[in-house]
């Protein structure tokens, strides 16, 4: 994992992340597929928005817990 900051998917945000917008496209994506925006508090709500209008919004995860999600090994060090 690297340690360079995330940092929010948001147009022109340059904030940490502190979110993670699991989502996938039906069309062109298997079902179990996740594709993955950042989000910090302020835009979190926006993206959200944005991806369950169109059917695409699958989960909403703190950034620190799909980090433990993603890479169990890592935890702890």
């Amino acid at each position: 994992m690297s340690d360079e900051t995330p940092i929010c998917s948001g147009k022109g945000c340059r904030a940490p992340a502190v979110w993670v917008l699991a989502w996938n496209n039906p069309k062109l994506h298997t079902p179990e597929r996740r594709k993955t925006w950042l989000a910090c508090e302020e835009h979190r709500e926006h993206l959200s928005h944005f991806l369950d209008l169109r059917g695409f919004l699958k989960d909403v995860v703190p950034f620190a817990e799909w980090v433990r999600r993603e890479h169990p090994a890592e935890e702890g060090r």
